[in-house]
């Protein structure tokens, strides 16, 4: 990613990702807790990998998962709206908002708070017309971060996906109100 790239909120800093955000990344992914949404931690290695997908996607869209930073430095966790292709899901193509943040980092606003400033970003960058959120049924912070955000409930695009570990994802969909954003 342009190792320049920073969005500044009233709390937050969302930048580009850096190799000195791996080892904070791997951590927040080896929480439990935190992954409880995705069947449990990931090692190392898919941690690296799915970072490594973060800066490919940016590249090739010029948005993507940022790392999210207090004004101070501290890791907090990510947010950002990223690319999906039409090869591995099954909504086809499309972007989506999403976010992750460390168990230290919750129940302040900053999914909120990092996620709107991430969809403007997006908005402004691409040009985009459609932005999605999904989560479980059962992930009650993550669909109130989407009601905060103003998205409209989708039920029509409502879909399920088998998981790496044998399970099934059941997804909510969500619809970002593009018009707020521009």
């Amino acid at each position: 990613m342009d190792a320049d790239v920073e969005i500044r909120t009233a709390r937050l800093r969302l930048l580009s990702w850096r190799e000195s955000h791996r080892d904070a990344f791997a951590a927040m992914h080896a929480d439990p807790e935190v992954m409880a949404d995705l069947g449990g931690p990931i090692d190392r290695t898919s941690s690296d990998a799915k970072l490594d997908r973060y800066i490919d996607t940016y590249q090739r869209y010029r948005t993507s998962r940022w790392a999210v930073e207090s004004r101070d430095g501290r890791f907090l966790g990510y947010a950002g709206v990223m690319a999906r292709p039409a090869t591995t899901h099954p909504l086809g193509f499309h972007y989506e908002i999403g976010w992750r943040f460390n168990r230290t980092a919750w129940g302040h606003g900053y999914a909120t708070e990092s996620a709107s400033a991430a969809i403007e970003h997006a908005v402004r960058v691409t040009k985009l017309d459609a932005i999605v959120a999904y989560a479980l049924p059962d992930n009650l912070r993550s669909l109130k971060v989407m009601e905060r955000l103003g998205l409209l409930r989708r039920a029509d695009l409502d879909f399920s996906e088998a998981t790496e570990d044998g399970g099934i994802f059941e997804a909510l969909v969500w619809k970002v109100e593009i018009g707020r954003y521009r």
